[in-house]
């Protein structure tokens, strides 16, 4: 009973982060009970994590953008336009994929730069500067594909960044062998990093949870872990499209935890007038996370243009929407400083699940997007109402 009152004050306490997890646990039980156990289905779930790849690179981005109080409307024809110029190089230019891939994300780069010049340099705010870039992308976009509004793509090697999925060293009662032992280091490193974190808190003499409530969480979560390899492992295994977004998050994952840039960042979120005075450099930081931004367009248009192997001249329509909805419903705070690129990869499977729920039930697309929209308005009422309190 103990242990249940203590978890239950937990929750109550970090409701922001375990918030979303709650959200995503009911959204899914409530369309496997509606689907007859369809949604969960290993070839569902590996689609919905497909489709969700080139959002959720977005949505780490976005999240960080809007910690310091800004926002991108650019991202989506970036995208696009990124996704059109590799597809270019590829088939009209024979450029091989191994350059085209580092060259389009240096570009990306430098796109984002470009709206943090005219954001930190010039003083344009950031909703009319990457608006003003949104336009130009999407005029860009339109200007490289007007000759045949589509650029098939025919390379294979690319194409299965999109499409293709993680070699099997064998099978196991039907289930691949790699993706088992993947998804069990996941295990370890979850374990290890949970119990290292553990460690320092007590050694710095900070509150830690009860040990029967840390291990029920250790079990709980790899747990999850476990199942959804499961499930992957019983259809063909991690997709590359998987394995890039995992490795996005470990990586804007312990840069915004364990490096002074990541202080940097959310100090200037919650206070950029202080942050300043304490000698962190402000424009510098803003120049960073926009180029970071940029090169995540980037990879999110070679995600989408491998996907649908091919660039045309819808590519990137609402991505930026998307992107800016899965940060906000994984938790990002529209008041700054607060946010975690974990929470933005849970806003955009929750987004994706609900699309791919509603679909698998038939429900039409008016009243898709009034649902998603109003889980959107939902996620910002949140955050309002818990600053609310804390204040």
């Amino acid at each position: 009973m103990n242990l249940f009152n203590e978890a239950k004050s937990l929750v109550k306490v970090n409701i922001r982060d375990y918030g979303m997890y709650i959200a995503l646990f009911v959204i899914m039980l409530t369309f496997t009970i509606m689907t007859d156990g369809l949604f969960m289905s290993s070839r569902n779930i590996s689609n919905l994590l497909d489709a969700t790849g080139y959002i959720a690179v977005l949505a780490v981005g976005m999240t960080l953008v809007i910690v310091i109080r800004e926002i991108d409307l650019s991202v989506g024809f970036a995208a696009g336009f990124m996704g059109a110029i590799a597809a270019i190089l590829m088939t009209q230019m024979g450029v091989p994929v191994y350059i085209t891939i580092p060259v389009i994300l240096v570009l990306g780069v430098l796109a984002g730069l470009l709206n943090g010049a005219l954001v930190a340099k010039i003083g344009i705010p950031s909703f009319v500067a990457s608006l003003a870039l949104m336009l130009i992308f999407r005029g860009a976009l339109l200007q490289v594909t007007e000759k045949t509004g589509t650029i098939n793509v025919n390379d294979d090697f690319f194409n299965a960044i999109g499409n293709g999925f993680i070699p099997s060293l064998g099978e196991v009662a039907g289930l691949h062998v790699l993706s088992l032992i993947l998804g069990l280091l996941c295990i370890v490193f979850y374990i290890y990093s949970e119990i290292t974190q553990r460690a320092n808190k007590k050694k710095y003499q900070f509150d830690v949870m009860s040990t029967g409530l840390f291990i029920v969480k250790l079990i709980f979560i790899s747990a999850i872990i476990a199942y959804i390899t499961w499930i992957l492992a019983g259809y063909n295994g991690f997709s590359w499209t998987v394995i890039i977004m995992l490795g996005v998050v470990a990586l804007y994952h312990f840069l915004t935890t364990k490096t002074v840039l990541g202080r940097h960042i959310y100090a200037v979120g919650s206070n950029p007038e202080a942050a300043h005075l304490t000698g962190i450099n402000v424009k510098k930081i803003t120049y960073i996370v926009f180029g970071s931004m940029g090169m995540l367009s980037a990879l999110s248009g070679i995600l989408f243009t491998a996907r649908m192997q091919s660039a045309s001249t819808t590519a990137g329509t609402l991505f930026e929407l998307d992107a800016i909805a899965a940060a906000y419903v994984g938790g990002v705070s529209s008041a700054g400083g607060v946010g975690k690129v974990t929470g933005a990869i849970i806003g955009a499977i929750v987004m994706a699940s609900l699309s791919s729920g509603m679909n698998l039930l038939g429900v039409g697309v008016s009243y898709q997007y009034m649902i998603r929209g109003g889980v959107l308005a939902a996620a910002v009422i949140f955050d309002v109402m818990t600053r609310k309190k804390r204040g």
